[in-house]
């Protein structure tokens, strides 16, 4: 950087203090190959220039014509009135809200996303601040491990594969065993989790049993079941749920969960590339100390108006640094506005004409390639908007149309190798009856 604070004398006594030498030497343990050398940018451009260059590189983009792409994001209608409310300086220049006196609006914009979260996963209370649905996941593991005081973690391997990965790095650090229970994908079975498998594998000293529903394939889990056994074990039970199906599928509250972690995504964000997102945690009140991530609660001040803080810190690495339930620090909570905003837009009936449509489409699509010859279900178990579908040549069929401008939705084999020949299909309220035709059509055409 071209500027400093810091002079020649400053860091000498800074470097002298730690024993180190010189600045390289911090940075001894990256090989020399990986450090940062001197950037080759090219010259400085005028502004049309500029636009210019960017409409050019923004061309070469391929959007495509039809996308039936889920398995984990997934496309929504999002209502003009959410990209204008986030994108008021108030918010969208806002900083973590330390100072509640300065900070009213956005204490109260993360208090309102907390009591729709509550509402809408059926638990007593929820937090702000986590990243995304993977994260949010990991971190209610660490958190039943808290919790129970044990140092092992069931998961079932019907949760998102990207989302388990995540679970083993942040297990990875302090030593907690992963153990998997085999979802049902044998020739002709469920794609469910075996609620007896699971049952044998989180009674040894598991801390928690973590499920998806709908699950990685689409498919509906007998979650009560699922919660029954961990619980019969001593463990808690983490749900990993997608938020617009709980307009019709029941609420995690309602059949046991202990803790719910979910990706906000589909709550008014667009898929973006991978992100930013925004992670759901909600949990009961017995546990809220154990809960990562930032708590906005309701007081009144001393005149007896109604205001909103930043409640329990003391859970926070900004107190308690080492000890803290979890490091996650600065955050906006833009994202989770866009979520609040969403939800308060649609209404409960929006938010269960939208599950309603993806799932009537869902089976538009599996009765339009079965009808054809195209391809059949995979599984045999109950499925909400996603659904498997065997397809011969899936894979090289998947590309072909991909240069048609139609993403024939996720292929599972490459982390499912038995379930080759397999794709993933999703379908939203912006799944038309012509895109699903025109999908048929270019699998028809494409043997």
């Amino acid at each position: 950087m071209s500027y400093s604070p810091h002079t020649a004398a400053d860091r000498e006594r800074m470097l002298a203090a730690i024993g180190v030498g010189s600045v390289d030497d911090l940075f001894a343990d990256i090989p020399t190959s990986d450090r940062a050398h001197r950037f080759e940018l090219p010259e400085p451009l005028a502004e049309q220039e500029v636009r210019a260059e960017l409409a050019r590189l923004a061309g070469r983009n391929r959007i495509p014509r039809v996308s039936f792409l889920g398995a984990g994001v997934y496309r929504h209608l999002i209502p003009s009135v959410v990209s204008e409310v986030i994108g008021r300086a108030e918010f969208s220049t806002s900083y973590t809200p330390y100072q509640p006196e300065v900070s009213q609006g956005t204490l109260q914009s993360i208090y309102e996303f907390q009591s729709l979260i509550c509402e809408l996963t059926g638990m007593e209370v929820a937090t702000a601040s986590h990243y995304d649905g993977a994260t949010a996941t990991a971190e209610a593991a660490l958190m039943a491990c808290r919790l129970k005081g044990r140092h092992r973690v069931a998961v079932s391997t019907a949760v998102n594969p990207q989302v388990r990965r995540v679970l083993a790095t942040y297990c990875a650090g302090p030593g907690i065993e992963i153990v998997e229970v085999g979802a049902d994908t044998a020739e002709g079975g469920s794609g469910l989790t075996p609620v007896d498998a699971a049952a044998g594998v989180v009674k040894d000293e598991c801390a928690c049993l973590i499920a998806q529903q709908p699950n990685m394939f689409g498919c509906i889990e007998p979650m009560e079941q699922l919660a029954e056994a961990a619980h019969a074990a001593g463990a808690l039970m983490v749900a990993v749920v997608e938020p617009t199906s709980l307009a019709m599928l029941s609420a995690p509250g309602s059949y046991g969960a202990d803790i719910v972690a979910a990706e906000g995504q589909p709550l008014g964000i667009p898929p973006s590339y991978g992100g930013p997102y925004v992670g759901l945690m909600a949990a009961r009140m017995e546990s809220v100390r154990q809960m990562p991530g930032r708590l906005v609660g309701a007081t009144r001040d001393g005149q007896g108006r109604k205001g909103y803080v930043l409640t329990l810190q003391a859970r926070e690495q900004h107190i308690r640094r080492e000890k803290a339930a979890s490091n996650i620090c600065t955050n906006q909570a833009l994202c989770a506005l866009a979520a609040a905003t969403f939800l308060s837009a649609v209404g409960p009936e929006g938010l269960r004409e939208i599950a309603d449509l993806s799932a009537t489409q869902a089976r538009h699509v599996a009765a339009a390639i079965e009808s054809a010859g195209l391809g059949q279900r995979r599984f045999s178990g109950p499925y909400f908007a996603e659904v498997a579908i065997r397809v011969p040549d899936a894979a090289r069929r998947h590309a072909a149309l991909a240069e048609q401008g139609i993403v024939a939705g996720f292929l599972l084999e490459p982390d499912y190798p038995e379930l080759a020949d397999t794709l993933l299909l999703a379908a939203t309220e912006l799944t038309t009856d012509a895109d699903v035709e025109a999908l048929v059509e270019a699998l028809g055409s494409t043997p």
